[in-house]
């Protein structure tokens, strides 16, 4: 087995400040240029061969993704690949276009990669800049693969070409390095990372980088009470299972949470006794990337060293078949005393997350986030370019809306509540697990979440069904995209959600 530690080192940033001149652009050996959407002649005249640049995008069809191609007469014949977009196209759209700019730029061979962005005003270019560079460092980042022979890089540096002023790429850096562990640690293939080598994979980062490490073992959460998360693990054959905490303390080592991390780490669901159909199996080695998006969340915090106190709990677990895995019917008892009637064995995702949140409640964090690869229904709801979201703040559902339009991760908020739970009424225990329709699961398992959430901590549940698009997701080019680490960053940067001093 190979070293299970993802290669997330610094890629070289380079900027030029100023115009753009011949010397400058020999540095690279491919360009992204984005323009607005109507280009003039003044903004290809300050350019270097700026006029064959604009008489080859005239030949190209109106709204091409490129906008146009050329290689310029120079050195290093920098190919120039240029995309158009709107002064006021949302970030998304912008992330989306950096995507589709870097995978044409890179699909002829490794190389120096710059950004240049002509005809905007400061804060456009900034911005523009900054999501261009996001594109870029997801594409930069190489993701496992087992064959024979390694893939080449696609880049090796990357240079911001006339910027008006320094821009601060620290966030768009840090954001990318979680990102980038989100998507490495799913995509593993599932006998690789499994939940033993998953909880070494976290001591050793935080040995690394000095966060704080506990790992509760099935021991240790037998004597909590943890019934629902122990019911998903029994069917496993050993005793691989366990709820890891991280800690990460800017400040006092006893610092009560300002914010806690939670993350659905099923390494591999088979649907239990209740068993998937192989075509819903196949991808089920990513089930665990709620708890990899929380834990890439983590990093990019401790990267940008936030003066907040972050907690981060991971849920790990296997759902296995097996003559001792929990079934239709059985009774459990949660850590806080709830009892809960199993109804279907792959709705075990809520099983594990409660008990989970039932310990990061208890220590009274100012905020929970928790994210998982929770119900279908929540896909068929929004299809996999939106994920849901859910809180027990229903006040917060405007905010919540707009974070995802701030960050280019795109939610939309459902409701909770306890009409909802009537759909979950139990004759001999205190509640269902899921309801034997299955009509708005996602709804009814985030009603479910919230009982589990202890001291009226303020919650938000991200069930995550753009983790997983064919094709990429705005930024991303991987099917496995990561989703949920921007967002989160955006919450706490963008709206100040955790009124914390930042």
């Amino acid at each position: 087995m190979q070293n299970m530690q993802p290669d997330i080192h610094d890629i070289r940033i380079y900027q030029k400040l100023g115009g753009v001149d011949a010397k400058s652009l020999e540095t690279v050996d491919q360009l992204l240029l984005i323009l607005p959407a109507k280009p003039s002649g003044a903004d290809f005249g300050k350019l270097p061969q700026g006029a064959k640049m604009q008489a080859v995008y005239r030949k190209h069809a109106a709204g091409s993704t490129p906008a146009f191609t050329t290689r310029l007469g120079n050195k290093t014949q920098t190919l120039v690949v240029g995309g158009t977009i709107a002064t006021d196209a949302s970030t998304f759209e912008q992330l989306t276009l950096g995507r589709k700019l870097v995978a044409a730029a890179t699909s002829q061979k490794a190389g120096r990669l710059g950004i240049c962005a002509v005809g905007f005003d400061t804060d456009a270019q900034t911005r523009i800049v900054n999501n261009m560079l996001a594109a870029a460092l997801a594409a930069a980042f190489e993701l496992p693969t087992y064959k024979s022979k390694p893939e080449p890089d696609t880049i090796k540096s990357i240079r911001l070409l006339g910027v008006d002023e320094k821009i601060d790429t620290s966030r768009t850096e840090a954001e990318a390095k979680g990102n980038n562990l989100a998507r490495w640690l799913t995509v593993q293939p599932p006998n690789f990372l499994d939940a033993k080598s998953y909880a070494r994979l976290i001591r050793s980062m935080a040995k690394d980088r000095r966060w704080q490490y506990k790992r509760f073992s099935t021991k240790d959460l037998s004597s909590l009470g943890c019934g629902a998360f122990l019911a998903v693990a029994q069917g496993n054959d050993n005793d691989s299972a366990s709820i890891v905490r991280l800690r990460y303390r800017p400040g006092s080592k006893s610092a009560t949470a300002d914010l806690s991390l939670v993350g659905k780490g099923i390494i591999f669901d088979t649907g239990g006794t209740n068993l998937k159909p192989f075509e819903f199996m196949l991808d089920m080695h990513g089930d665990m990337q709620g708890s990899a998006v929380a834990l890439g969340t983590f990093l990019a915090i401790s990267e940008m060293q936030l003066p907040i106190a972050v907690d981060c709990w991971l849920a790990i677990t296997e759902n296995r078949t097996g003559p001792n895995a929990y079934k239709s019917q059985d009774v459990v008892t949660a850590a806080n005393g709830k009892t809960i009637q199993t109804v279907h064995t792959d709705a075990e995702g809520r099983m594990a997350l409660a008990d989970t949140l039932v310990l990061a409640s208890r220590d009274k964090p100012g905020m929970i986030f928790d994210y998982a690869t929770l119900t279908g229904s929540c896909i068929r709801a929004l299809t996999t370019r939106y994920s849901g979201v859910f809180t027990n703040r229903s006040e917060l559902h405007p905010t919540l809306k707009r974070i995802g339009r701030n960050s280019g991760e795109r939610v939309w908020p459902f409701p909770i509540g306890e009409e909802f739970m009537e759909d979950l009424k139990s004759d001999t225990a205190d509640f269902l697990q899921c309801s034997v329709k299955g009509t708005g699961d996602h709804i009814l398992a985030a009603s479910f979440l919230a009982e589990f959430i202890e001291n009226d901590v303020p919650w938000v549940h991200m069930d995550l069904a753009a983790g997983n698009n064919k094709g990429g997701l705005g930024h991303v080019a991987s099917k496995f995209t990561g989703f949920g680490v921007r967002y989160t960053m955006s919450a706490i940067l963008d709206e100040n959600l955790l009124k914390a001093k930042l």
